[in-house]
């Protein structure tokens, strides 16, 4: 089944969608999740535990669980450097953020927070683990992100980085969300706690310039000289996100003409556009919610924005408008691999089971190894760490890179850097990423991709997320001989959560959101849009049968 547009997405939301705020934060306070509940437990997703306090799956007694789990996590794993925090915009991320900070002091962590900004996005808090760690081999920092990414107002998230800097693997979050979950089961009596007054006096929370940190440190992996003498004019929206207070310091550090098109930061989100299925998403891949900017585009040489923690980008180029995400991730892996020419020579492409085949195309034609994972930046962690991934880039717009000199930068996704380094390709090459990539597609085959993105319950995510290779019954998809079944990632033989099903014309892959309750069809056809139709088809056909299933 294919999802139904809005009529609202892409217009300004109406008051009537907006969320109200003190009803958020009062349910945060005062509705307590039943762990007998599976919707209501302490669920680490692709990104963290996600939810909101109205359905109670992301209250007080979330975060205090959860605070108190990565605290004996840390004990358990002889983790005593400094815990860096970081927060986002949405309206659950202030009281999650005071809770977590009881929770850390009572139980003698060291919390760094923002001075300054109460903001820190995601990639910030990446960049500052990884610059502490630096040398060291024992008394390691990690970290927690509160934000829910993208996702709609009325969500709060949590998130949690280890000593490596980038999202926590499997074996960990599940650690956390079985001691979170005994800790609620038990009704919190083993939560250590110190009022919150207490907690901020105190030596163990610790102010740092975040902002002048990471700003300082862009230098060694953006060519600011580059863009300056083109003389661009840029343009950036941080929709409203943690990134709000970064933009303006970059501009005047680096001296570039970039202009930060809205500063607003309001916990409703009232200035965005609608998103596709009528709710408020501050997703920068989405043409419906980045409407406002797109409609600058002849303002700028080149205009971008980031999510709510600045940890994925969107690309609005002057020749096109708002670039696929994946076009942009094929156009920054060919640029880049020809103009870092300190990364090591067997640098991989890293990208996931669900991103372009154009990002095949391109390796090839670089002469690199292509690294293909399972969905979920924890994947390219390690390879970022040790620069053997010089790139590491999902379908969803998000990607990290390598430091000029080949060394680790961020390992989580970091929306910031290739958003400006748009404007690094532009300066050097007098095109546009729009008309790079309209190169590069002459050369290789032009794909047309698609993601149809639908409701779907619990239940029904378990069961998507199941299906096998048996479950295809046929030797044919779209007209075309099917070459490669695959529930396993090619590039670490981890599993998919879902399938992925490949002929030489063109792809589908069908897997639940690891974020929110919808499941996802991707699919690629390098024919032409009745092709790639005909494979959403067929895609849905599957989907719909697996559902069905009980």
């Amino acid at each position: 089944m294919s999802p139904t547009i809005s009529p609202l997405a892409g217009k300004p939301a109406p008051a009537s969608i907006l969320v109200d705020v003190p009803q958020l934060l009062a349910a945060y306070a005062d509705l307590a999740p039943d762990p007998s509940v599976p919707a209501q437990r302490v669920a680490f997703g692709t990104s963290g535990h996600r939810g909101s306090s109205l359905s109670r799956s992301f209250n007080k007694a979330h975060v205090l669980a959860i605070s108190q789990g990565i605290c004996d996590y840390r004990a358990m794993k002889g983790i005593d450097g400094p815990l860096f925090v970081a927060i986002d915009t949405h309206a659950l991320s202030a009281p999650a953020f005071e809770d977590a900070l009881e929770v850390f002091a009572a139980n003698g962590v060291i919390s760094m927070i923002s001075a300054g900004t109460p903001y820190t996005p995601t990639p910030v808090l990446s960049h500052a683990i990884l610059v502490y760690n630096r040398g060291r081999t024992e008394h390691l920092a990690d970290g927690i992100v509160l934000s829910p990414s993208h996702n709609p107002p009325a969500d709060g998230g949590y998130k949690y980085n280890p000593p490596n800097g980038g999202p926590a693997d499997t074996d960990i979050t599940r650690w956390i969300q079985d001691r979170a979950n005994a800790l609620l089961e038990g009704g919190l009596r083993e939560v250590r706690r110190v009022p919150y007054a207490q907690a901020r006096r105190s030596s163990r929370v610790i102010e740092h310039d975040y902002v002048a940190s990471y700003v300082s440190d862009l230098a060694n992996i953006v060519d600011f000289d580059l863009i300056r003498a083109g003389g661009l004019r840029l343009g950036v929206d941080p929709l409203g996100g943690s990134g709000v207070h970064y933009w303006a310091p970059i501009a005047e550090r680096y001296r570039i003409d970039l202009t930060v098109v809205r500063e607003t930061v309001d916990p409703q989100f009232a200035f965005m556009s609608v998103d596709w299925d009528g709710k408020i998403r501050m997703d920068p891949s989405s043409p419906y919610a980045m409407a406002s900017l797109i409609a600058m585009k002849d303002r700028f040489d080149v205009a971008f924005a980031c999510d709510t923690d600045h940890d994925r980008h969107g690309i609005v180029a002057k020749s096109c408008g708002l670039m696929q995400p994946n076009s942009y991730l094929a156009t920054l892996i060919d640029y880049l691999f020809r103009h870092r020419p300190h990364w090591r020579a067997d640098a991989a492409v890293g990208k996931t089971v669900v991103s372009s085949s154009l990002i095949d195309r391109v390796s090839v034609r670089l002469g690199r190894r292509l690294y293909e994972v399972p969905v979920g930046f924890k994947w390219f962690a390690d390879g970022l760490f040790d620069g053997s991934l010089g790139f590491g880039g999902e379908e969803s717009a998000g990607a990290s890179l390598l430091r000029m000199d080949g060394n680790v930068w961020s390992t989580d996704k970091d929306g910031i850097v290739p958003a400006l380094l748009a404007a690094e390709m532009t300066a050097r090459e007098g095109r546009d990423p729009g008309e790079r990539y309209a190169d590069i597609t002459a050369a290789l085959g032009t794909p047309h991709s698609d993601r149809v993105d639908a409701p779907a319950t619990t239940e029904q995510k378990a069961r998507l997320g199941k299906l096998s290779p048996a479950q295809v019954h046929g030797t044919e998809l779209a007209g075309d001989p099917i070459t490669t079944v695959l529930d396993k990632a090619p590039g670490n033989g981890a599993a998919i959560g879902g399938i992925k099903v490949v002929t030489a014309a063109g792809w589908f892959a069908a897997r639940p959101s690891g974020t929110e309750a919808i499941y996802k069809i991707y699919a690629e056809s390098f024919r032409d849009e009745n092709h790639l139709r005909e494979l959403i088809a067929e895609a849905n056909k599957m989907v719909d049968s697996a559902l069905a299933t009980p």
